[in-house]
């Protein structure tokens, strides 16, 4: 049972388009196995639709020269958003959304090694924040940090637990700069995360500091 769900903030942004590609990577995820914050997303939805409609009702404003022919062509060069299959099939571990990234479910991730058993996997996306995936054995911890900006951790298998509460498979952690923590994953299972951060994690250990930019985190 999902007990950690996503904000009604970070979900309008998510329904507005204002979001970086990493975060609409882990919030359509999320949906996809929440039926709850599905729902909610679906009233957000609505909502603006009748914004629109309503705003195209009114006189109107006048579009720049050219406005169609960039709008034409920034859809061209972008890449399909994960929220079109935020509500496809979820076989395997890993949802529909975060497949069409990996190629495939885990026996194609490909895994870097980060020291203590914990590997990860840095995810292809825009470069206004980053999308990786973290397996952490059962019973192992990641180094202890805060944030410089926002985090988004959401467990696709196994728990963790941290200071605040546990976190089991489609939960969501919602993480900011207020946040210092050390993740310990659940023993009885391996534990595997989709975090999304938009700037550098804040490591109080002198090892970790030292292997940051190595490990782009």
């Amino acid at each position: 049972m999902i007990t950690h769900h996503l904000s009604d903030r970070l979900l309008m942004a998510y329904s507005a388009g204002a979001l970086p590609e990493a975060f609409n990577l882990a919030i359509a995820t999320h949906v996809a196995m929440c039926d709850e914050c599905r729902a909610r997303l679906a009233s957000f939805d609505a909502v603006g639709g009748a914004v629109l409609e309503a705003a195209a009702d009114d006189a109107g404003v006048a579009m720049e020269t050219g406005a169609l022919a960039t709008a034409l062509a920034r859809i061209k060069s972008a890449r399909p958003s994960p929220r079109l299959k935020s509500v496809a099939a979820r076989e395997g571990c890993l949802p529909a959304p975060l497949r069409d990234y990996v190629g495939g479910d885990l026996a194609q991730v490909q895994w870097r090694n980060l020291g203590g058993g914990v590997r990860q996997a840095i995810l292809p996306t825009s470069q206004e924040a980053s999308a990786r995936l973290l397996y952490i054995p059962a019973g192992a911890a990641v180094p202890d940090h805060g944030h410089r900006g926002m985090e988004l951790t959401l467990v696709l298998q196994g728990a963790f637990a941290d200071e605040d509460a546990r976190f089991g498979r489609g939960d969501i952690e919602i993480a900011d700069e207020a946040t210092h923590h050390q993740p310990v994953a659940e023993a009885g299972a391996d534990c595997i995360c989709l975090a999304v951060t938009d700037a550098p994690l804040r490591f109080r250990g002198l090892l970790p500091r030292l292997a940051q930019p190595f490990f782009g985190i």
